[in-house]
């Protein structure tokens, strides 16, 4: 996101008689001041404390044309912070009082990014990268001509590897432990609802492994024409039997 004060110098006293009426109160520091002091906080790489200004600004001044921007302003600088359970909460507010505003593709991504930032290795539990995953395919869903839309759709490929990859972690584990019930479980939703990851070859491999196990070859053999027919050159065809 291209970062700069020229929107904040530009015509800043039309701004602050766009804050609500009613009775005059007078805060500490004016819009101009406090955007200052967020962009110099920023620019020296004091995210935190940018970030906490610009809030400053939203909140004290709600009813500016400014407030939007200033949310931004304060999810980008908690994310560069690397303080994302901090920019899902100002997303959260920018999303409740903004939901119209030209940014809100942008603020989705940011979102979303604040999620997958935070998957782990495959072994543990899939935890964030589905809330990534959703982030980003509602980001596509609302928003397909969106700048942020193609970068959403390789994230939203790559957390679909992650996820099919930790689902076959606990397939292979259950099939080492004879376990095929949970394990052809496991596998079915690899193929049923992944098809397009890597995983799904080796998925329907080691299906026709598990019917086999438990006494069914005629499914086992379903599943391996399926891989035959699907992946006649993948490395987990040429291993059938």
């Amino acid at each position: 996101m291209k970062v700069n004060k020229l929107f904040v110098l530009c015509s800043l006293f039309f701004v602050l008689s766009a804050c609500g009426g009613g009775k005059e109160i007078k805060p500490d520091r004016q819009l101009d001041e406090i955007y200052s002091a967020a962009y110099d906080q920023f620019n020296r790489g004091n995210y935190a404390k940018a970030a906490d200004e610009f809030q400053t600004a939203e909140k004290t001044f709600p009813a500016s044309v400014w407030a939007p921007d200033a949310l931004v302003m304060a999810a980008y600088s908690a994310y560069k912070d690397d303080d994302f359970a901090g920019t899902l909460i100002i997303t959260d507010r920018y999303m409740r009082f903004h939901p119209g505003h030209k940014d809100v593709p942008y603020v989705m991504y940011l979102r979303g990014m604040s999620y997958y930032r935070q998957v782990s290795d495959v072994r543990r539990e899939p935890g964030m990268s589905v809330y990534a995953l959703n982030a980003f395919q509602t980001l596509v869903d609302r928003f397909p001509s969106s700048e942020y839309a193609e970068n959403a759709k390789n994230k939203i490929a790559i957390l679909k590897n992650y996820i099919a990859g930790k689902v076959m972690y606990s397939a292979r584990r259950d099939m080492s432990r004879e376990n095929w019930p949970a394990a052809i479980n496991q596998l079915q939703q690899i193929v049923a609802g992944a098809q397009e990851t890597v995983m799904t070859p080796e998925a329907l491999f080691r299906l026709t492994e598990a019917y086999t196990a438990i006494g069914l070859p005629e499914q086992a053999t379903g599943y391996a024409d399926m891989l035959r027919l699907n992946f006649p050159d993948n490395e987990w065809t040429k291993k059938l039997k």
